[in-house]
């Protein structure tokens, strides 16, 4: 597959995926005889692990730390899973900040709705819910 049709599958650009390869992010790309990049399914898999750790905000340190471990061999079978456990919780994390931001939005908007219906706004600062400050506007 040619470096145009990876990024049109997984929306990054050359440059990205020129990057990755670089800093080690995915392991060397197979290159053609005449030293064109020619990505196999192997290949494929690494972007798309690539492209999917990084839109869920794992950081490029972590991930060429992965490939790293995965160069070494299978005795970093436990490193690997720990990396991944870290990577995990600050997933975890991000994900926590979304969904209390979510919870909070989901409350204003009720609040709202109500407000359209009645002509009145009313807080109930019982069930202005989250983590998220309980400033109301």
């Amino acid at each position: 597959m040619t470096i145009k049709e990876v990024c049109k599958k997984f929306n990054v650009s050359p440059d990205t995926l020129r990057y990755y390869e670089r800093v080690g992010v995915i392991p060397e790309v197979h290159r053609t005889s005449g030293g064109i990049r020619d990505y196999d399914e192997d290949d494929i898999k690494w972007v798309e692990t690539a492209t999917c750790f990084r839109s869920a905000g794992m950081p490029i340190e972590l991930l060429i730390e992965y490939v790293r471990l995965f160069r070494e061999g299978d005795h970093t079978f436990k490193a690997r899973c720990e990396l991944l456990k870290e990577a995990r919780e600050r997933i975890l994390a991000e994900r926590k900040k979304y969904d209390d931001a979510l919870e909070k939005m989901e409350y204003k908007i009720r609040v709202y709705e109500r407000a359209v219906e009645t002509g009145r706004l009313e807080w109930d600062d019982e069930n202005n819910c989250c983590n998220c400050s309980k400033i109301k506007e």
